[in-house]
């Protein structure tokens, strides 16, 4: 194994020799069978583990059963998917740094990976946080779909070695042409409805650069993403611990991420669409550098920014959340009563769901927030936060 290999074996993807091991331990899972009739009904149960334990290279794999996965996903819980900018990575030449905003753990980057893959273009790698490989089964799945590794909840100091590590991986992947690369746009999901690009994602990026900043920037061909769904992947749950971390610190109970996961993928979102925004341009990077210090990431963080809010689509519910929210009709020739008995309905089902004793007044305010939020940061208003 060389050098190169080593210095990145805690944070790479399986290879496709590793990932064929994983798999066909994987397909010994005893609900294997189960997701097996659920996304391919008109074949025997045994059909997935049969294909998992014959599987040759990670690409077969995402050919043969993950886009199968994610189709069943798109065409059993969304109304309708749609995507618009795609012009914006097929005319970039070489590969591609994609900052994704981030609504739901899995679904947000394997939406991406099958508009890629039905448009014929190559995956991406993948940027996922360490903690969401809880066991072996679940590490075999994530990383046989190209997952860089993240590694979370560690000191500062670890922090900073790990951050220059994860910089090296992403820029070299990029440069040298092996893959493009998904990154959300911070750490964990916007739980809040408002999608911000963490500063320090930024400073990560720069860190392996050997050249000037502009030049830093723009061999990673930083292309903005994102993702819209009309019902908010667990919408519920960002809710409740919005409210619960009011009073104290919010400790995630030990399955909750794979609750998280397996909510997101089974929840009704109605309609999605993914939006690919244009790359960051060389006038913008050029702008950014000749600012102060921390005022440049900040420069290419508000452009990231924009492109994201830009791309970001506003749904029937946004509105209506908005002027349940603030008590207003303003946008009430946007939808019927109709609309609003079935909104307001479905929001009263998805507060039943979680503890009596959390304040339900509160509890609703956040829950239109969420909704509401994306719509008020369009318009440039003062938000009502969490």
């Amino acid at each position: 194994m060389s050098a190169e290999v080593n210095e990145f074996e805690n944070i790479r993807p399986y290879t496709d020799e590793e990932a064929v091991e994983a798999l066909k331990m994987l397909a010994d899972h005893p609900y294997v069978p189960l997701i097996s009739k659920r996304i391919l009904p008109d074949m025997p149960e045994t059909f997935l583990s049969d294909i998992l334990k014959n599987l040759h290279s990670i690409d077969e794999f995402q050919s043969l059963v993950m886009s199968k996965a994610i189709a069943w996903v798109i065409e059993d819980t969304m109304h309708n998917f749609s995507y618009d900018g795609f012009q914006n990575i097929t005319e970039i030449k070489g590969k591609f740094l994609a900052v994704s905003n981030h609504r739901d753990i899995i679904l947000d980057p394997a939406i991406t990976q099958y508009v890629l893959f039905k448009n014929n273009l190559p995956m991406t790698q993948i940027a996922v946080g360490d903690n969401l490989l809880m066991n072996k089964y679940i590490e075999a799945l994530i990383r046989s779909n190209r997952m860089i590794k993240v590694i979370r909840g560690i000191s500062a100091r670890s922090l900073y070695v790990c951050s220059q590590l994860l910089s090296k991986y992403i820029r070299q992947t990029i440069v040298s042409g092996e893959s493009s690369v998904w990154i959300a746009q911070k750490e964990g999901r916007a739980k809040n409805g408002i999608d911000t690009t963490e500063q320090g994602l930024l400073k990560m990026f720069d860190m392996s650069g050997q050249g000037s900043f502009v030049e830093n920037f723009m061999e990673l061909n930083i292309v903005p993403l994102s993702i819209s769904y009309e019902y908010e992947p667990c919408d519920i749950l960002k809710a409740r611990e919005l409210l619960i971390s009011r009073s104290r610190k919010y400790v995630k109970e030990k399955y909750e991420d794979l609750n998280s996961i397996i909510v997101g993928i089974r929840q009704q979102k109605g309609n999605v669409h993914l939006n690919f925004g244009h790359p960051l341009t060389e006038e913008e990077i050029v702008a950014a550098s000749l600012c102060q210090k921390n005022d440049r990431y900040q420069y290419i963080r508000s452009a990231l920014d924009f492109r994201i809010l830009q791309g970001y689509r506003i749904w029937k519910n946004n509105y209506m959340a908005y002027d349940m929210l603030h008590h207003s009709y303003k946008f009430a020739d946007l939808y019927d009563n109709g609309d609003i008995e079935a909104f307001t309905q479905y929001m009263e089902g998805q507060l039943d769901k979680v503890e009596k004793e959390l304040n339900r007044n509160d509890l609703r305010e956040i829950f239109l927030s969420i909704y509401a939020n994306p719509l008020s940061i369009k318009m440039g208003e003062k938000l009502i936060l969490p």
